[in-house]
C-alpha cells in the first residue's frame, strides 16, 4: 500500500508533517494526523496517528490508534490498535489491545496484549510436577479417546 493510499481509519486529516519536514519536541493533538518526515520526541493524543512510507520517527507514542507503513523508533502505547502495513517497521515495544501485522513488516520488540486503561491480559504460566503432567497427558488421551496398548 503506497501512502497515497493509505486512508485515514477515523475522520479527515487535520494535520500533516510532509516529507522534507523534521519535527522535534512533543506532538499533542485532536484528530487525526499524518507524518511523512521526521520526528523526534513524544506523541500524545486519544486520537488516530498515521506513520507514512516515508516517515521517521523516534519517539514515544501513547495513542487510541496508529497506523505505521514507515519507520518508528521507540515505544507504542495505543488504547485503541496497532497497525504494521508494508513496508513498516516498528523497533520498540508495544502495549495494545488489538495488533495487525501485515506481512513482510519488521517488528522488533515485544507486545503486551492489554484491556485498555493499561490492565494487561496475563496468561499464567503452566507448572506441572512430572506426576501432574503424566496425570494431564493420560487425561487428554482418555478424551481423545486414545489408549495406550
Amino acid at each position: 500500500m503506497n501512502k497515497k493510499e493509505t486512508a485515514a481509519p477515523r475522520g479527515e486529516i487535520k494535520a500533516f508533517l510532509g516529507e522534507g519536514t523534521d519535527f522535534k519536541g512533543v506532538l499533542t493533538f485532536e484528530g487525526t494526523v499524518r507524518i511523512d518526515g521526521k520526528m523526534e520526541g513524544e506523541i500524545h493524543t486519544k486520537d488516530t496517528l498515521i506513520v507514512g512510507e516515508s516517515a521517521e520517527v523516534s519517539a514515544e507514542i501513547d495513542v487510541n490508534t496508529i497506523v505505521i507503513s514507515g519507520v518508528v523508533r521507540g515505544n507504542v502505547t495505543a488504547t485503541g490498535k496497532v497497525e504494521v502495513r508494508r513496508p513498516g517497521k516498528l523497533f520498540g515495544n508495544i502495549k495494545t489491545p488489538g495488533l495487525f501485522i501485515e506481512e513482510g513488516v519488521i517488528f522488533e520488540g515485544n507486545c503486551s496484549m492489554v484491556r485498555g486503561a493499561g490492565e494487561e491480559k496475563r496468561v499464567p504460566p503452566i507448572s506441572l510436577s512430572r506426576s501432574e503432567a503424566g496425570r494431564e497427558e493420560e487425561a487428554e488421551k482418555t478424551a481423545s479417546g486414545k489408549k495406550d496398548s
